[in-house]
């Protein structure tokens, strides 16, 4: 396909037709989007090269792919630009007369560090500061490369990572027999003649760039310059046994004076003189005549000192890309348009931004053979009806197709890859501590999971656009959500209620117009009327603000930001910016402001906390103790560290507590509401590694990286970038747990004190009604009481005829169920029955396959009338749970998929999960606690009423009176 109408046009007076187009993408469908998804699998490919170079090296790190070893590294060469510069090739920077500072990198081609005298390609890597800018040119010593493209490439260049002769037959298997015999020729003469000094060498481009507008394509090259040729090399010639003789050498010639290169151009002349799709034909020079257009010289110096050899060293460290240019200046082809990728991903593999464990071959082979089995197992015996064991492995291997399948990228990227810059070094404070938004997490793809973060799926989106209003969403809350009588779930106590919204404020948060703006109408059945706002009329519709969207609003394909961040930071407590973060501390101090061990209030009377929205009683307390544990970590860090400031010990608390927050979550609530054997396992190995001995043989047979804890692995994001789902969002409305009525004990006596509703524990009524009960009272009054069972018929009525207050003091009365049902159908969740499909369960035929209960069937029945109408909230809910289960299979699915991934792509909760960032005493205070230790550390009094052998979230024990 041809490339976009961006795309420079060839030259009519060179005879070319003006519709043609430079470039012509590659890729299964022939466009940039394609070839995107291509480049994404060749920069894991190089990682996997990487890692194989280095184990078959023996090196103890990962080094550059290629072009490991530096023969020449110097910062103070120079470009001097022809005086008599072409008008055409005058572009950008590029004027003439000009002079720009050089860093210039000659290397051995190879990715292993081995003697100069080797059978090896060299290169050349120039850094020209051209002022607000670097320009990256890369070149080989041999005219043209071996690949045609990026993808003949990477398959060269996985083939002889290895074993070679399996890597040949692997090679030809690949590229095909022809192609991989040329290939072979290609390097066999670049690497068969010998180099006697690196002064005499020329390098030539990996494939064309675009060198503005007027000028088109142009391949460029380095030749010596007059006088700076080295002698020819005699035939019988055998280079010296010093290793390093190259270097040496242009040592020798350094020291004596400059040596210079000349560097030249070819203009494009033809598609078939000149291809710039196919980077492995040659451009001659007696049909593309080379042009001087400036002069390379690195000037007399010794470089054999302490500070030349550590100038190498930092040179060493830099990561070189021919997209780091300037806008006129576009590397042009399929090879050159991969190299922005794979060179970046190489690059952050090599500095430990990026990370790759490789899949042992048994581990593949059970998945590939088990996993089709199990699939066809489960279309009769679902996994939790299985042996034990058994039952485990099937969660692995679901997990698995889970990843593979169900991890869609949402983020914006560019459609082409566009000049770029080099990453600016990471700040040293986001080394061993948490941005605020998100940012530097992944060191290699710095924005990922940030605030404004675009959410991705689980499943393709299925919008329909006409039907957000069918069936009409206030019948279905009237008919199946409302709670005509509280439906408890005896297993839990009311803190598992408020825990998980304290976790799903962390974790997601969608942007929303202001009232009045562009709301969803939804138009009230049966002449029914609806107030929208307290001093509202009475009307015919229910408004509801409308999500808004990132970028432009799209309903075929609608996508939406977080405006928190994606990774499991806490930010509930500590906020998602440092505006937010500083004002709720002491001042510069390392603790969190609190006025009489809570929580201050602002001035409408709201509790201040990172995320206040929709604040009640429950939320309350949860920010409150763990406000208190942040400042005892504090005072226990500055009674072991003295000498830290009160900003590494801020910084290192808030890390514990966020760290402590995830394991409760992972080993203690998720536990308690998916009560069964396999979880408990599965749960406690994601934290610590598997315990049994035959679930760590199952283990090593198919999934040997969780044969560790989390903590002690590798970030890994599996197939798509890290980042929290809309259809993880889906499976969490979990409002059903909330009561409508608080019956409030004494935390000393047991003795019942006061009935409250919850109007009377939420918004401003909040902070009054903690600090008139007391904190220890309000925990002991959850702790005995039991959540609503996340059921039909059981959704809270205090939500569903609610007063809600944005940040800016504006009030909008909504039903909340029926909100949940928009915001499913507007962001284009599927029905219960394709979600289903979706994860890999088989579809509903008849309602009775839903739920065994014969009156909610009739209800489905009469409000949806097609079950492929079924929303999937109302679904999730009507399902009958596994035995033990406090919600559905259907949501388990993606709790799977996401519980694992929101700890194993976080750095701070596995690779710098360490004594050296989180202190000795921060990573025993993670391992060491659980949330009854927190509740007894600030309420020592409960050590008789907390469960035994159970988290705090099941029922506590009753005090006598």
């Amino acid at each position: 396909m041809l490339a976009p109408d961006s795309e420079v046009e060839h030259d009519v007076d060179r005879g070319f037709d003006k519709i043609t187009r430079w470039e012509y993408y590659k890729g299964a469908d022939g466009d940039a989007e394609s070839e995107r998804r291509d480049f994404e699998r060749f920069s894991v490919a190089i990682l996997k090269i990487q890692d194989t170079v280095r184990r078959r090296s023996g090196a103890l790190r990962i080094d550059r792919a290629q072009h490991a070893k530096a023969l020449l590294a110097v910062g103070n060469a120079k470009l001097k630009i022809a005086d008599d510069l072409p008008e055409d090739l005058t572009v950008g920077p590029w004027r003439a007369g000009a002079e720009f500072p050089v860093i210039l990198r000659l290397s051995n081609a190879s990715g292993v560090h081995q003697s100069d005298g080797q059978r090896d390609l060299r290169g050349a890597a120039l850094r020209v500061d051209v002022g607000s800018a670097v320009q990256d040119l890369l070149m080989t010593n041999f005219p043209v490369p071996h690949a045609r493209d990026a993808t003949q490439f990477i398959a060269f260049a996985s083939a002889m990572a290895g074993n070679r002769i399996l890597g040949i037959v692997k090679l030809m298997f690949a590229v095909g027999p022809r192609e991989a015999i040329r290939m072979l020729r290609n390097v066999a003469g670049g690497t068969g003649r010998p180099v006697q000094s690196l002064a005499g060498e020329s390098f030539w481009s990996r494939g064309a760039i675009l060198w503005g507008e007027d000028a088109g394509p142009v391949r460029y090259f380095l030749r010596p310059a007059p006088g700076h040729s080295a002698q020819e090399v005699a035939k019988d010639w055998q280079p010296p046994d010093n290793p390093n003789y190259l270097r040496a050498e242009a040592a020798q010639l350094l020291a004596k004076g400059d040596v210079s290169w000349e560097f030249c151009v070819q203009r494009f002349v033809s598609e078939e003189v000149t291809p710039v799709e196919d980077a492995a034909a040659a451009w001659p020079e007696e049909s593309a005549r080379p042009i001087v257009v400036a002069t390379l010289t690195v000037p007399q110096q010794d470089i054999t000192t302490l500070e030349a050899q550590a100038k190498t060293a930092e040179i060493d460290g830099l990561s070189f890309n021919p997209w780091n240019t300037t806008p006129e200046f576009r590397p042009l082809g399929n090879l050159n348009r991969a190299r922005k990728a794979v060179y970046a991903a190489s690059a952050a593999h090599r500095l430990r931004r990026r990370f790759y464990e490789p899949v042992p071959l048994r581990n593949r082979f059970v998945t590939a053979c088990f996993t089709p089995a199990f699939a066809l197992i489960n279309r009769w015996l679902p996994w939790y009806r299985l042996p034990h064991l058994v039952a485990l492995l099937n969660l692995s291997l679901l997990r698995h197709q889970l990843r593979t399948k169900n991890l869609i990228d949402r983020e914006p990227v560019e459609p082409n890859p566009q000049a770029t810059q080099p990453e600016p070094a990471v700040p040293e404070n986001f080394r061993d501590s948490r941005s605020f938004d998100g940012n530097q997490n992944d060191l290699s793809v710095s924005g990922m999971g940030r605030e404004g973060a675009a959410f991705g799926r689980n499943l393709n989106p299925d919008p329909r656009p006409g039907d957000v209003n069918t069936p009409n969403p206030v019948v279905v809350s009237r008919e199946l959500l409302y709670r005509k009588q509280f439906i408890p779930a005896s297993s839990l106590n009311v803190l598992a209620a408020a825990w998980i919204q304290f976790q799903v404020h962390d974790w997601v948060q969608h942007s929303r117009f202001p009232p009045g703006q562009r709301d969803v109408e939804v138009p009230m059945p049966d002449g029914m009327t609806w107030k929208n706002t307290p001093r509202g009329k009475q009307e015919s519709v229910m408004r509801i603000s409308g999500d808004r969207p990132l970028g432009a609003a799209d309903d075929m394909n609608p996508v939406f930001g977080n405006t928190v961040s994606h990774w499991w930071d806490g930010s509930e407590i500590y906020g998602s910016s440092l505006q937010n973060a500083q004002r709720l501390r002491e001042g510069s101090g390392a603790k969190l402001r609190l006025e009489n061990g809570y929580l201050p209030e602002d001035n409408i009377g709201m509790e201040v906390t990172g995320f206040n929205e929709s604040w009640w009683l429950g939320l309350s307390s949860l920010h409150t103790l763990f406000a208190r544990e942040h400042n005892a970590v504090c005072d226990a860090l500055q009674r072991e560290y003295r000498d830290w400031s009160d900003e590494r010990v801020y910084q290192t608390a808030r890390l514990i507590i966020s760290a402590l927050i995830a394991k409760i979550h992972t080993v203690e609530w998720t536990p308690a509401i998916l009560a069964t054997p396999e979880i408990d396992v599965a749960l406690n190995a994601n934290w610590s590694g598997p315990a049994g001995a035959f679930t760590r043989m199952g283990l090593w047979l198919q999934e040997a990286h969780a044969l560790r804890g989390i903590p002690e692995t590798l970030p890994d994001h599996h197939n798509a970038r890290y980042c929290l789902t809309e259809d993880f969002v889906t499976v969490y409305r979990l409002h059903p747990l909330l009561p409508d009525d608080y019956r409030i004990h004494d935390a000393q006596t047991g003795a019942f004190q006061e009935a409250l509703d919850f109007n009377a524990v939420q918004g401003i009524r909040t902070d009054e009604a903690m600090r008139r009960i007391g904190l220890s009272s309000v925990l002991y009054s959850m702790g005995i009481a039991h959540p609503g069972a996340i059921t039909l018929h059981n959704y809270p009525r205090s939500l569903q005829n609610f007063t809600r207050t944005s940040s800016d003091g504006k009030s909008e009365i909504i039903d909340l169920s029926v909100v949940d049902l928009v915001r499913e159908r507007s962001r284009g969740i599927p029905r219960y029955n394709k979600f289903r499909q979706g994860l890999h369960k088989p579809p509903i035929k008849r309602w009775e396959d839903i739920t065994a209960d014969s009156e909610n069937v009739r209800l489905l029945k009469e409000v949806y009338k097609s079950i492929d109408d079924v929303d999937t909230m109302v679904g999730l809910y009507a399902e009958t749970p596994p035995p033990g289960f406090g919600f559905s299979d259907t949501s388990f699915r993606i709790f799977i998929l996401m519980a694992t991934r929101r700890l194993q792509s976080d750095r701070f909760l596995t690779v710098d999960f360490r004594p050296e960032i989180y202190s000795p005493l921060g990573i025993a205070w993670v391992q060491e606690n659980t949330m009854s230790s927190i509740i007894l550390r600030h309420f020592p009094d409960f050590a008789s009423v907390l469960p035994t052998g159970q988290s705090a979230f099941a029922p506590w024990r009753r005090r006598q009176n």
